[in-house]
């Protein structure tokens, strides 16, 4: 079974709850485990070491990261930047009229640019599929 890490902000994370259900349903149907970060682990503000510690060995067991960037996130720069370095391949989110990351897009295999649920399910079963991830 594949397994993708899904860099999210965590203080923005309520507001994509319809997206990361429906690529927990369409990466489940693939049989690709879709790892949450922010929802699978809870740190407090002192554990930030062993926070990104944890972050670290998902991102080394996953096969690829998924980036939703369309609210900006210094924690999901770094998590780019890590899987960048471990040369894991990287799908960069982002809602179309949201600010453009070049940084992020620069690191990225693909970039997905979408308008709603349906919309993001089309272009990421496509992008999965061209990576042969599908």
């Amino acid at each position: 079974m594949m397994k993708a890490y899904f860099a999210i902000s965590y203080s923005h994370r309520k507001q994509f709850d319809k997206e990361v259900e429906i690529l927990q349903n369409l990466f489940y149907k693939s049989n690709i485990e879709l790892l949450v970060f922010v929802d699978k682990y809870d740190f407090r503000t002192n554990q930030e070491k062993e926070m990104m510690k944890v972050a670290f060995e998902e991102i080394d067991s996953s096969d690829f990261l998924i980036a939703e960037l369309t609210t900006r996130s210094i924690g999901v720069g770094i998590e780019i930047g890590y899987a960048f370095a471990k040369e894991k391949p990287i799908i960069y989110l982002r809602k179309k009229g949201s600010e453009y990351s070049t940084t992020a897009s620069g690191c990225s295999i693909s970039v997905i640019d979408y308008e709603n649920e349906m919309d993001l399910v089309k272009r990421i079963e496509k992008s999965l599929k061209n990576l042969k991830f599908l």
